[in-house]
């Protein structure tokens, strides 16, 4: 068993609860990747990311109740998004909870601004939880099949795996690096 692999099948979901409770889409696909490759079992995978996902938008959420306005008095970006938010949950209400955490950029600033600007918990907590129910399963899922069509096209040459690993972790790093930026340039 190489090292790698202990790794992931020791702490792999340890990993994708933290990740998945902060922002997690680029820890998401990974985990899907090795439940792909038999590191992980996918079902596991989508439970542990749901849960994560609902416990930290519930978490950003209360701290928007408490501490909306002082967070976006000390951080300035949160405050551009908090129009933005309103202006989403003045259109799609609840479904704005629902849907906030596939925004790039607005994962933890909409359940702060959700909070601060008082949504009702009984309205966010459900839609959060359908949220991240779905959230956990595309992400999950597309690791998975992407992970299907990378096996196949290395199923010959599998010393490669953890090269694999590595390129699609750098692959989702820049390619959420890229999409931040593009949504910071749009604020």
């Amino acid at each position: 068993m190489s090292l790698l692999q202990s790794l992931i099948e020791h702490y792999g979901y340890v990993a994708v609860f933290v990740g998945c409770f902060f922002e997690g889409e680029t820890v998401l696909v990974l985990a899907g990747f090795a439940a792909h490759s038999g590191y992980l079992l996918l079902p596991e995978v989508v439970v542990t990311a749901a849960i994560a996902g609902f416990a930290g938008d519930q978490t950003w959420y209360l701290l928007g109740r408490r501490y909306g306005e002082h967070a976006f008095d000390r951080f300035p970006r949160l405050r551009r998004a908090e129009h933005r938010i309103k202006a989403l949950v003045a259109k799609y209400g609840a479904y704005a909870a629902f849907g906030i955490r596939f925004l790039v950029g607005f994962r933890i600033a909409g359940p702060i601004a959700m909070g601060a600007s008082r949504m009702p918990e009984l309205k966010f907590a459900p839609a959060n939880a359908a949220g991240a129910i779905v959230w956990a399963t595309l992400f999950a899922a597309a690791g998975y099949i992407f992970g299907e069509a990378f096996t196949r096209v290395l199923e010959h040459a599998k010393h490669f795996e953890e090269v694999a690993f590595a390129v699609l972790a750098v692959a989702g790093v820049v390619t959420l690096s890229v999409l931040r930026r593009r949504a910071k340039r749009a604020d």
